[in-house]
């Protein structure tokens, strides 16, 4: 199990994660009670096996703590999203993928 310490830096609308020094994070924009993930970056020097998963479960458990929805726009969390159909009860209300 990967050890990691979301920040939600809203500042520059992203979660974000430090590994080894390096930086991987996730993109957002927000918008009444939904959070609409757009990028997922994640340095070649920390593309563990595995790492991709976890940051992603990690900031899914984030979000749902805040209590908002989920529009995943970014192809990787929504392939996630796809696999992972524990998480389908944070998407808002007709969004299917």
């Amino acid at each position: 199990m990967i050890e990691m310490e979301i920040k939600d830096n809203s500042f520059l609308r992203q979660f974000e994660t430090k590994i080894d020094g390096h930086l991987a994070k996730i993109e957002y924009s927000s918008q009444e009670r939904k959070i609409f993930l757009t990028k997922l970056v994640i340095p070649e020097e920390i593309s563990k096996e595995g790492f991709k998963e976890a940051f992603i479960k990690e900031v899914l458990h984030h979000i749902q703590e805040q209590n908002q929805r989920v529009v995943p726009t970014s192809p990787h969390i929504a392939g996630f999203l796809r696999k992972n159909r524990q998480y389908k009860e944070m998407l808002p209300v007709g969004i299917r993928i």
